[in-house]
Parts: structure tokens; sequence; C-alpha cells
């Protein structure tokens, strides 16, 4: 499963948060590098 592309899609169609996609970095399915990819924000726990 494509988890960067889920979580890509889904961020820039409004339906997560930056709250949302950091819980994808937490549980380990994105890379902190990808969720500043993302979000344009750097990813602090």
């Amino acid at each position: 499963m494509n988890w960067l592309k889920i979580v890509s899609d889904y961020y820039n169609a409004g339906y997560y948060t930056v709250d949302q996609v950091k819980v994808f970095v937490a549980k380990g399915k994105i890379t902190a590098d990808q969720f500043l990819a993302i979000t344009g924000q750097a990813y602090i726990a």
C-alpha cells in the first residue's frame, strides 16, 4: 500500500488535517521527511 500517495491525496483534498497526518508518522506509515513534503511543516511529535 502506498501510504505516501494516500495520505498526500487525502490531505490535499482537505480530508486530513496536519494533526491527522502526524498520526501516520507516529504509526510508521510515513516518515518525518514525507510529512514535511505533504504538509510543508516540520514534524514535531
